[in-house]
């Protein structure tokens, strides 16, 4: 298997999908199952696919899909989502740009990320509980509101 990494972004493309994900996106920890530690992941939602084609094509990784329509009224929405190394390599060109309280979420994953997550998936006990407490500082970084 192929591991894609993010491609260079000019800071024209990364301000601009910044600002996507300043408004229309969300830096998270999620987990893929219950008996999985959480991951990285960056997401974007919009009922325009072409920006979402193009935030994909200029990233080069991360996926699209379907969002579900829960009303006839509603227009169809669609959700750009990179996880885990990809989406911290697209934190690495976009995090200067950010606004909201996601640039002090980014800030805090590019900080210890890495050094919480190792490639095998082994974890010591000082690591679990380390992770723990970087998840707890991160979901208590929230938008202050207006």
């Amino acid at each position: 298997m192929v591991y894609r990494t993010v491609k260079t972004l000019n800071a024209i493309e990364a301000a601009y999908i910044a600002g996507l994900i300043d408004g229309e996106g969300t830096i998270t920890l999620s987990r893929r199952n219950r008996n999985k530690k959480r991951g990285l992941v960056v997401s974007i939602s919009n009922t325009e696919k072409d920006i979402l084609n193009y935030v994909q094509d200029t990233v080069g990784a991360g996926k699209i899909t379907n969002k579900r329509t829960t009303s006839s009224n509603h227009t169809p929405s669609y959700a750009f989502n990179i996880a885990n190394r990809q989406a911290l390599g697209l934190l690495r060109y976009i995090a200067p740009f950010l606004q909201s309280h996601k640039a002090k979420r980014a800030s805090l994953v590019l900080q210890d990320y890495v050094r919480l997550t190792p490639r095998n998936g082994r974890y010591t006990h000082d690591q679990i509980q380390e992770r723990e407490d970087f998840a707890r500082k991160f979901f208590s970084i929230r938008s202050t509101g207006f």
